[in-house]
């Protein structure tokens, strides 16, 4: 940089560029859960690719134009701007509402950090391999992802953005941009630039989170700003000066003009934290809030489903964030409205014994049961619940359901507290990720070419050391 070394940052920035420029050890858990984490995204892509919706939104703007050295847009066979991949690749995997999350004051899913990573790994590897250097492998891909879970992770465990009206995509943008800075070649400087500028961008608005908003934005919120992300990455690679008190300047500073003067802050050290204690949604789409209730919803599925005229209430307890975010009445008007309706989800739950991303569809919205049982629906909080979501050691997702009938008899109680991704329900949640990840394959690619996936999934040791020009190619249409 022109500037190297004259211009200092606020701690926050030096502390994430430090993080980020600094090599870290890593145990073998730490990497085990970051491989699922890869696949498990690369799954929800490949099953997103049968969305139109969303194809339209990936399909490059310019089809007619020749990028050289391009990247891939994973479960399709274009070719483009790194910058059009890591959006594409990341809408593809945040499309159905099936991707990872991190649960914390700010939630969010880090997975949406992936489309940037593997475009920027992809990239810099042609570019290594014409100047005859080794391109980056899935382990580089692997430590990459670690470190933009555990920035947007942390942060988000004590800082929240949403409480002042934004969204959580503010979270996204700056771990992007500092591990795509790192990747495409750059140093401490560099990284500093891109994540000091990061947080000088406007923060999104949260309201296509919220009804009656809600919308596809939700789905692609995050691909926009990790792409963002690796944009501004670029820009510190050509020179581009810090803003060297984004975040504290007494006046224009993001902390006096958009927080009121709050103060933003890591609450623990940047190791792995965040990678070792991620939660999948491993069986089933939807909102992580509502991811316990429908499960017991699933467990009562056979005691109601010839039963349903006699149902008199169905009581749901949860916590208060997921009545603030997932509560809703009224009319759902699409797939995103749904797919973060708790209600919605615990009725195609008791009717059906099971949820697949189809049940969100407009077509399948129309089943005159699902508004039924939504209507005789009671929601309300449980202060355990609310203590449990916000105690960073428990860290739970839990949900409380109950049916009482006409004839003043009830079912029992059911509360689950964890659902089948969370990280103390890791190995029961094993089985069920394998096979998602099967089925989502399936559903797009030939059967060889998801044997192939498969056997590399199965068997992380081998292919650890595997180039990312290789292993994307397995992704492609």
């Amino acid at each position: 940089m022109n500037n190297k070394n004259t211009i200092s940052v606020d701690p926050l920035v030096s502390e994430t560029a430090a993080y980020v420029h600094t090599a870290i050890t890593l145990d073998e858990d730490t990497l085990a859960v970051a491989w699922l984490a890869l696949f498990d995204a690369l799954g929800c892509a490949m099953a997103s690719t049968r969305v139109q919706e969303c194809m339209a939104l990936v399909s490059p703007v310019f089809p007619e134009m020749v990028v050289n050295p391009g990247v891939h847009i994973v479960g399709t066979n274009y070719y483009v701007d790194p910058l059009t991949a890591a959006f594409g690749t990341g809408c593809l995997i945040r499309w159905l509402d099936f991707s990872d999350t991190w649960v914390a004051l700010e939630t969010g899913h880090p997975s949406d950090h992936i489309g940037t990573i593997l475009a920027a790994a992809e990239f810099e590897s042609r570019r290594r391999c014409v100047g005859r250097f080794e391109p980056y492998t899935l382990e580089d891909v692997l430590h990459a992802m670690i470190k933009a879970y555990e920035i947007q992770g942390v942060l988000g465990l004590t800082n929240s953005i949403s409480g002042a009206g934004f969204d959580h995509a503010a979270f996204v943008r700056v771990p992007s941009a500092a591990v795509a800075t790192k990747l495409l070649g750059g140093g401490y400087d560099e990284i500093c630039s891109a994540v000091s500028h990061a947080w000088c961008d406007g923060h999104p608005l949260r309201i296509y989170r919220q009804a009656p908003n809600t919308g596809p934005r939700k789905s692609w919120a995050g691909p926009d700003a990790s792409a963002r992300g690796m944009q501004l990455a670029l820009r510190a690679l050509a020179g581009m000066p810090p803003c060297g008190t984004v975040l504290t300047d007494p006046r224009w500073g993001m902390e006096a003009v958009q927080f009121g003067g709050r103060s933003f802050a890591f609450s623990r050290p940047l190791e792995s934290y965040v990678m070792k204690n991620l939660l999948f949604k491993a069986a089933y789409p939807g909102v992580v809030h509502a991811q316990t209730a429908l499960e017991a919803a699933i467990q009562l599925h056979p005691l109601v489903i010839d039963r349903l005229d006699d149902i008199k209430r169905i009581n749901i307890w949860t916590y208060e964030t997921a009545i603030r975010i997932t509560s809703k009445a009224g009319a759902l008007n699409n797939p995103a409205d749904r797919d973060h309706c708790l209600q919605y989800m615990v009725a195609v739950g008791l009717l059906k014994g099971d949820l697949r991303e189809e049940d969100f569809s407009d077509i399948a919205s129309r089943d005159a049961h699902i508004d039924f049982l939504r209507a005789k629906m009671v929601v309300q909080e449980d202060p355990r619940f609310t203590a449990g979501f916000l105690d960073p050691s428990i860290r739970s997702i839990a949900n409380g359901l109950q049916i009482t009938y006409l004839d003043g008899t009830a079912t029992a109680r059911i509360n689950i507290e964890q659902p089948v991704g969370h990280a103390r329900r890791r190995a029961e949640g094993m089985p069920h990720l394998e096979r998602k990840l099967q089925r989502n394959l399936n559903l797009c690619i030939p059967s060889y070419q998801a044997d192939r996936v498969m056997s590399i999934f199965g068997d992380r040791e081998r292919y650890l050391r595997m180039n990312v020009i290789d292993f994307v190619k397995l992704f492609v249409l």
